[in-house]
């Protein structure tokens, strides 16, 4: 299929997308990398009248280190913060997760401010930011607010965003010297994963557990008691509620989610 017809506006300045959005609200759609936003169209699940075209805002693109915090711009595309020195060192999950995310056509053109602003559970980036304790910066016409990743994710494809506001920058804490891993498991490397974990400094992500990335809490909560990693991975799945469908059973995910948990664990206390 072909998308509904629509105008397209490239801007120069984020305060230049701002005030576009402003202008026109639910009627636009921000494109940064466009990977989850055309194909939507496409399918006519979304018929912006409006596209807002992000990608040259190369002031959105960075990685820097704040006082034990990591910024990273919301328009870094993958496989910029997979080579990214100061993000290897200061937060290496993020880098290996853009790392592991399709192929390269998709690595050299995704971003992590559009993979998080979309709020698709089956995709990496969202659990590996919840692990992480990430925090988004969101600006719009009232300013400038900091929305935890915890509070950010809200329902399927569903974010607390305005339609007059944009995601400008991603933080997370350092985590120099913390154990980390991730694990997913996938038809094929391409693919979205049917289950994955994201692990770092005894906090766990979980990708495609539930309608939202979620954390394994229960586990985590076993793990700070002192439990053993078998015994603090048996309780990944507790308080997940993934989906049967034709690629994998919701018991068949839940098992995968144990399994996978267990390995990232390992290798993160490794």
């Amino acid at each position: 299929m072909i998308p509904a017809s629509f105008t397209y506006r490239r801007v120069s300045t984020v305060d230049e997308a701002l005030a576009v959005l402003a202008e026109h609200g639910e009627d636009a759609k921000v494109l940064a990398g466009g990977h989850s936003l055309l194909p939507l169209m496409k399918l006519r699940f979304a018929t912006p009248e409006l596209l807002v075209d992000v990608a040259p805002l190369d002031e959105l693109r960075y990685v820097r280190v704040e006082d034990g915090t990591v910024a990273i711009g919301a328009l870094s595309r993958y496989h910029d913060l997979h080579s990214d020195e100061v993000l290897r060192e200061h937060a290496p999950l993020l880098a290996h997760v853009a790392g592991a995310i399709g192929d390269p056509q998709v690595r050299h053109r995704g971003t992590i401010g559009g993979s998080l602003a979309h709020a698709d559970a089956a995709a990496d980036l969202p659990a590996a930011l919840l692990a992480s304790d990430g925090v988004l910066v969101v600006r719009g016409p009232r300013g400038e607010r900091e929305i935890p990743a915890g509070e950010f994710f809200l329902g399927p494809f569903t974010t607390p965003l305005e339609p007059d506001e944009l995601v400008t920058e991603v933080r997370v804490p350092a985590q120099t010297g913390l154990g980390w891993a991730f694990e997913k498991f996938t038809r094929r490397s391409i693919d979205w994963a049917i289950v994955g974990v994201a692990v770092v400094g005894g906090k766990v992500g979980l990708v495609n557990m539930a309608g939202t990335p979620i954390r394994a809490t229960a586990t985590e909560e076993a793990l700070a008691s002192g439990a053993p990693i078998a015994e603090a991975a048996a309780l990944a799945a507790e308080g997940a509620s993934p989906v049967s469908e034709p690629h994998a059973s919701a018991e068949y995910r839940e098992h995968l989610a144990r399994v996978l948990t267990k390995r990232a664990l390992t290798t993160a206390a490794a």
